[in-house]
């Protein structure tokens, strides 16, 4: 799977690019530091899971409309399975290298 870095924020609205706050500079708003605690980090996560979850529920409902026979627009649910897929295996990729960060981050000695 791969996603031009534009898609994204697209793929996952919880991680679309984070609005400059005062005294913060652009590429900190970018890689959204909001300090050592690493709340800008979680945060961000979380919207990403939320996302994820919306995007899921939005797929099935279609599904359940496409099984009652009140589906109209076949596209609309394949576009929106689609991109569930799609966002549940990025933020797998995502949790998947953060504990792979983590195990590395374990294994080094002091």
């Amino acid at each position: 799977m791969t996603l031009p870095i534009g898609a994204i924020g697209d793929a996952l609205p919880g991680i679309a690019a984070m609005p400059a706050m005062p005294g913060m500079r652009a590429t900190d708003a970018v890689r959204g530091t909001e300090g050592a605690s690493g709340e800008g980090f979680a945060a961000a996560l979380g919207r990403a899971v939320d996302g994820t979850q919306a995007l899921q529920a939005e797929s099935k409902t279609f599904a359940i409309k496409a099984v009652t026979g009140e589906l109209t627009d076949i596209h609309a649910a394949t576009i929106a399975s689609s991109r569930a897929q799609v966002t549940l295996e990025l933020v797998a990729a995502i949790r998947n290298k953060g504990v792979d960060a983590f195990n590395e981050i374990m294994r080094m000695q002091a």
